[in-house]
């Protein structure tokens, strides 16, 4: 992936259609040999070839069978039926179909795929013998590399803890108290909950009483239990910080009180991390409590710049988070040059930001919307104010617009999901507490604080509303491979619905097509419906139209 995305940015916008054109050409193989052919060929033809066998054998025994005879009764027995009873008829036919159709159609809008033919995969096709063949196809090299991206998809749908994830008593429940509608799913809290179990608990817990207790607290689903057992570990310890952390986050209604009660925190986990410091040596014990105390310790401060942010201390935040990258450069997967990043924008210290980039942008760290997207924000900056499409058109682009668009462009191909937030397509929601990349989810935790710096840029979005959609022409359909990026994962849907409240229509890339049995049952419900209206008020007119069907049926199988 690194390889592949340096080598796309280096090639510049006149090598970008080559590169295009080589990527489409990379899955071609040498040509196949003439047994290869005909065996294929074979294969493919295979189901016209038993058409053609049952034609000849029922053919073989029209006289046994006695066809012409059985067709004949049939007809009679079809001519002496009332119209009523085809309108009857007709009428359950579409009542049935319309019933399969609106059925077909919740299950495909809830898990995006056909019930039908899930059943039929399932739990049919091994009954006639179908399997999916694990021989590759001749021609198809299997190679280490088709492993390593289909380990990469799995690794790309790995859930990640949102660096800019609310507070969860004074802004979710807050937001709960006003809309009646609970923002967090299940799914997501239950995330949290082991988060906070590795980050602040250690196998030395039951030297503490106070940390035991702090342990089940962790545990615990019911938020007033929580709240409960963090007091009665301060009755014990009053130096807890991990029972202060707990009451910030989910007993104070305002960040003024939870900066308070993580100021408190702060006190007391300086204290615990120096005397950790010291015993660190002394067994694997004491070294896991000192990590776990770092962790603790971190967690706060960047807990109170999030508060000063919040707050509009915004310089004091970008300094303890400063701070924190430097004093603890090994918890980089914490991201918080995230945090940083926003901070730096809302301080329009676009210098800054492109330190920050240039630090993290780089092609063996794992990428995010935010990198992406501020990196095409700081592009498109030197140029929204002066772009229009107009004069575009007319004279071209210079080399500073290609590259903004170049910017959007890899922007979108990681994350398609964040213009229509950016432009105001869909509305937002509070983000969750954990992000999928590449997802609807981190779609909405970066547009719900970026779309602010991005309005404050003149004609920013409008170039973004000029060329996002350019994107999809560069990417290979149907996704087999990216553009500058590895292809685009298949399982955010299923992820983003456990993530996102059941409130929020969760966006899909790329766009599902119907199945095949929701087209099939509406036209079945929609022409029985129409043959039962036509004979129920034109019976003479659909009696002599089903005369004459009988009849031609009668002539094809006596010319037989």
């Amino acid at each position: 992936m690194a390889e592949r995305e340096g080598l796309c940015e280096a090639s510049g916008a006149a090598a970008s259609p080559h590169a295009h054109a080589l990527g489409l050409g990379l899955g071609l193989g040498p040509p196949l040999g003439w047994r290869e052919r005909l065996r294929a060929g074979l294969a493919s033809s295979g189901n016209s070839l038993w058409f053609l066998a049952g034609l000849g054998l029922l053919y073989a025994l029209r006289v046994p069978l006695r066809l012409c005879d059985n067709l004949t009764a049939v007809t009679g027995f079809l001519n002496s039926l009332t119209p009523k009873f085809y309108v009857a008829l007709t009428g359950t036919s579409s009542l049935i179909s319309g019933l399969i159709f609106i059925f077909e159609w919740w299950y495909f809008h809830k898990h995006g795929t056909s019930f039908i033919e899930q059943v039929s995969i399932s739990h049919l096709r091994p009954l006639m013998g179908g399997a999916e063949s694990t021989v590759s196809e001749p021609g198809h090299h299997s190679s280490q590399g088709e492993n390593e991206t289909v380990r990469h998809h799995v690794s790309e749908c790995k859930v990640w803890r949102n660096p800019l994830n609310l507070f969860r008593g004074a802004e979710y429940r807050r937001y709960t108290w006003v809309t009646g509608k609970e923002p967090l799913t299940y799914y997501d809290m239950n995330l949290s909950a082991q988060d906070h179990q590795t980050f602040f608990t250690c196998d030395t817990d039951f030297l503490r009483p106070s940390d035991t207790v702090m342990q089940k607290a962790w545990r615990e689903r019911n938020p007033p239990a929580r709240i409960k057992a963090a007091y009665q570990a301060l009755e014990l310890n009053n130096d807890c910080a991990t029972a202060y952390v707990l009451l910030a986050e989910e007993e104070a209604t305002t960040i003024v009180d939870a900066e308070r009660l993580f100021k408190q925190a702060l006190k007391a986990g300086e204290t615990i991390y120096r005397r950790s410091q010291q015993c660190q040596h002394q067994s694997p014990q004491h070294e896991a409590q000192l990590r776990r105390d770092t962790n603790v310790l971190v967690y706060i401060k960047r807990r109170l710049a999030m508060c000063a942010r919040k707050l509009g201390r915004i310089r004091e935040a970008v300094k303890i988070m400063r701070d924190l990258m430097k004093e603890f450069p090994p918890l980089t997967m914490l991201n918080i040059h995230e945090n940083l990043l926003e901070s730096l924008l809302e301080l329009q210290a676009y210098a800054d930001v492109q330190a920050v980039l240039a630090k993290y942008d780089d092609i063996s760290l794992p990428k995010s919307a935010a990198i992406c997207y501020t990196a095409a924000l700081l592009k498109t900056r030197t140029v929204s104010d002066k772009f229009s499409p107009e004069t575009a058109s007319r004279r071209g682009l210079s080399t500073a617009e290609i590259n903004a668009v170049e910017a959007i462009h890899r922007a979108v191909e990681f994350n398609p999901h964040v213009p229509k937030y950016l432009l105001e397509m869909k509305s937002l929601i509070l983000p969750p507490e954990h992000i999928l990349k590449r997802g609807d989810s981190e779609a909405i935790a970066y547009a719900f604080f970026h779309l602010q710096h991005w309005k404050r840029i003149e004609g920013a979005l409008s170039l973004l509303q000029c060329t996002w959609e350019g994107t999809f022409r560069m990417i290979p359909y149907p996704l087999e491979k990216g553009h500058l990026f590895y292809p685009y994962p298949s399982c955010t849907e299923t992820a983003d619905r456990e993530l996102l409240p059941t409130f929020h229509h969760v966006s899909v890339y790329p766009k599902k097509e119907l199945p095949f049995f929701i087209h099939f049952t509406a036209g079945l419900c929609s022409s029985t419906a129409m043959i039962a209206f036509l004979t129920h008020q034109f019976p003479e007119i659909m009696g002599v139209f089903a005369k004459a069907v009988s009849m031609i049926s009668k002539t094809c199988v006596e010319y037989l």
